[in-house]
């Protein structure tokens, strides 16, 4: 079997040996599965937001005892996008009961989820149950059991099923109150009634939603308020159910959903599995894509029914060819349908695997940007002829006119910004010239650190290197680890005993680590200016508190008179004494 370059036939994981910030997970409903490496799972979870969930295992104070030995048990963690919580809830419970998981509480009741059931009769009955029988048609299950009992309400209102307790006695009180029109009153025309029923049920209640939208209007217009509210609950509970329904249904009996999405060369293709009515799992498959769907999706294809039987029913983003057509049958040793659904329960799972599709591809694009940034530090390190710059810390400084000195440090890892590791600094001393504030910065850096770096950076020339490696040289740091000073001319970098060197692309890294300093000590030097400009020149004035600034405010009724005020009229001023009355004057003026 041919293989498109890049292609991963395994399924796609996140790897637990990543840190918290490095995972990778969209901030959607959806379940959530820790696994180990052979791919057991240990914990099943459902979330509302699946990347808030999943970082929250990864907290210094978990808020569950299973939680370290979860995370250090397992080996990747597996996610499949709902389009609800309401389905998170009832895939959840699915996962559970089919993998057992070691971390997961576990319910003896496996159906505690109620159905809807049109059960199997000549006239059949519509029923609300937790136990339905297999030769019913089901639909659920459903975790919002009080919209469920509202739908068969609807049901019968609107088309007189009958329920469990009608006997299809003559005269029975549901036939006279209208909520049946089974045998005993039609039973030529009931038919037609369950077959609309079902349609309701199987999600397509377009038009009897706009007959309950019109009828709510017209009790709107007749200003009969309660029996609108009432209609739109009907409406409202109808929508809750049809939304529900995607995860568990009767149609779901042995199929495959084959999702796909793509952003420019990368693709992934990501398969659920459903049988038996409910959604039994997701995996995913990351490729290189040459702009045939279906040529992708057929590689695909290819290696997923390798070493597995097809299931009957296959739907597909695009048609196949009669050749992949003709390869799954014979895999299967039966029939199989392909389709392209554009409608229907069917055309909702597809959807669902599309959607799980498009975040899949999202975050394998990240990962692989990911590896391209772990690329330039490795053309850097080659560059420089070190063997590595997977940790490079870079420094840069900022003043103005002598105010607001400050400095930064910026860190990447693996040629990613590692911002949890950015540091800033306010020179401490009143030294007022770029290289000796750079010294104090990077001497009081070295005192707090625990870990070398691959390349110290500094933003400058030869001048602030000599400098530098004076000042460690003192700190007993001679030769510990590589220093490096990035000049802006020409982009040219200066290492002690090397000839000057001007970048090229190799060193990339090099240039986005200075820009980086650069960009991360301005925001800091503006927020510093910022935090000057709003201060009042008051509070700059020795031995001036705040109750003192009070009164000279009150009695001037504002700073600039106080600016212009002769030393006797701020001796007026309540707690102001002619030593302080002097002071602010000088300080002012």
């Amino acid at each position: 079997m041919s293989r498109v370059h890049g292609y991963s036939p395994a399924p796609h994981h996140t790897d637990m040996a990543l840190e918290n910030g490095n995972l990778d997970f969209p901030a959607n409903p959806g379940v959530y599965l820790f696994k180990q490496k052979e791919g057991r799972v240990l914990y099943v979870g459902k979330a509302n937001n699946l990347k808030e969930r999943v970082r929250s295992y990864f907290s210094k104070n978990p808020d569950r005892k299973m939680i370290p030995k979860l995370i250090q048990r397992s080996e990747n963690i597996d996610f499949i996008v709902t389009q609800n919580p309401a389905e998170a809830l009832v895939l959840e419970r699915e996962l559970i009961r089919k993998h057992k998981p070691r971390y997961n509480s576990m319910l003896k009741d496996d159906k505690s989820f109620p159905y809807i059931c049109l059960t199997n009769e000549e006239y059949p009955r519509i029923i609300y149950t937790r136990f339905p029988s297999d030769d019913s048609l089901r639909w659920g299950p459903f975790p919002d059991a009080g919209a469920a009992k509202k739908v068969i309400q609807l049901i019968r209102r609107h088309f007189g099923i009958r329920d469990e307790d009608c006997k299809g006695a003559d005269g029975c009180l549901a036939m006279h109150i209208g909520l049946c029109r089974g045998p005993c009153l039609d039973p030529d025309g009931y038919g037609k009634l369950v077959t609309a029923a079902k349609e309701v049920l199987n999600g397509n209640a377009g038009k009897l939603i706009q007959k309950l939208n019109k009828e709510m209007e017209e009790y709107s217009e007749n200003l009969d308020y309660e029996n609108a509210a009432k209609t739109r609950d009907l409406i409202s509970a109808i929508q809750t159910i049809i939304s529900q329904q995607i995860i568990n249904s009767r149609f779901y009996q042995d199929c495959d959903a084959v999702g796909f999405a793509f952003r420019n060369d990368v693709a992934v293709v990501v398969i659920l599995h459903a049988k038996d009515g409910r959604i039994q799992g997701e995996v995913n498959y990351p490729l290189i894509h040459r702009g045939d769907i279906a040529e992708s999706v057929s590689l695909v294809l290819s290696e997923h029914y390798s070493e597995r039987k097809p299931p009957k029913i296959i739907l597909l983003p695009t048609p196949i060819t009669d050749v992949m057509q003709q390869w799954l049958e014979n895999r299967r040793g039966a029939n199989v349908e392909t389709r392209v659904p554009i409608r229907g329960e069917l055309a909702k799972l597809l959807r669902m695997a599309n959607q799980n599709a498009d975040f899949q591809v999202v975050r394998h694009k990240n990962k692989r940007s990911g590896n391209l940034e772990k690329i330039a530090a490795d053309d850097g390190a080659k560059l420089l002829q070190l063997k590595s710059l997977d940790y490079i810390v870079c420094f840069d400084m900022a003043q103005l006119q002598g105010s607001e000195r400050v400095g930064a440090s910026i860190v990447l890892r693996k040629g990613r910004p590692s911002k949890k590791e950015y540091r800033t600094y306010r020179v401490k001393t009143d030294v007022l010239d770029d290289l000796k504030m750079m010294s104090e910065v990077i001497e009081r850096w070295s005192k707090r650190q625990e870990e070398w770096p691959d390349l110290l950076l500094l933003d400058g020339g030869k001048t602030h290197l000599d400098t530098i490696h004076r000042v460690l040289e003192k700190q007993g740091l001679k030769n510990i680890f590589p220093i490096a000073a990035l000049a802006k001319k020409e982009e040219t970098i200066f290492r002690k005993g090397k000839e000057p060197l001007i970048l090229d692309r190799k060193g990339r890294v090099l240039i986005h680590s200075r820009d980086e300093a650069h960009r991360f000590v301005n925001k800091y030097h503006r927020k510093r200016r910022s935090k000057s400009t709003l201060k009042n020149p008051l509070e700059n004035i020795e031995g001036l508190g705040a109750k003192k600034i009070q009164s000279l405010l009150i009695h001037f009724g504002g700073y600039k008179k106080i600016k212009f005020a002769s030393v006797e009229e701020l001796r007026k001023v309540p707690g102001i004494g002619k030593e302080m009355a002097e002071r602010i004057h000088s300080e002012l003026i």
